[in-house]
């Protein structure tokens, strides 16, 4: 059995949604001690709804397949359900990840919601 599935080493070959959004409205950076990976999440939220998001990440490749996935799997929705997006649904979009890698699902998780708590509070 590969180590990776198909989709994960497709995100990591090929990521989705990679860079910077300068006029975002919620920008959250988290990171890992662990392993050290960093991701930086950028959202540009127009009407409730989730118009753009890019991201920068710092890590291996299941950290930047976590990324690309999870920005996929909120470009366009509402912030209600960008704000319901697990790590396990992230890992299970991309087919699977090693035990040992689910904490790159983690971290893109984490990205989001600190990126839509800066939005947030933006707002007031």
């Amino acid at each position: 059995m590969a180590l990776y599935s198909e989709k994960v080493m497709d995100h990591f070959r090929n990521p989705r949604n990679v860079g910077v959004i300068e006029d975002a409205n919620g920008v959250g950076e988290v990171g890992n001690l662990k392993c050290g990976d960093i991701m930086k999440m950028y959202l540009k939220i127009e009407n409730d709804v989730i118009e753009d998001v890019k991201f920068e990440t710092f890590g291996c490749g299941s950290a930047i397949a976590s990324s690309s996935m999870a920005t996929e799997l909120i470009k366009g929705q509402p912030v209600k359900k960008a704000r319901e997006l697990t790590n396990k649904a992230v890992a299970e979009a991309l087919d699977g990840l090693p035990d040992y890698k689910m904490h790159c699902s983690v971290l893109a998780e984490e990205a989001i919601e600190a990126a839509l708590d800066d939005y947030d509070k933006r707002q007031k």
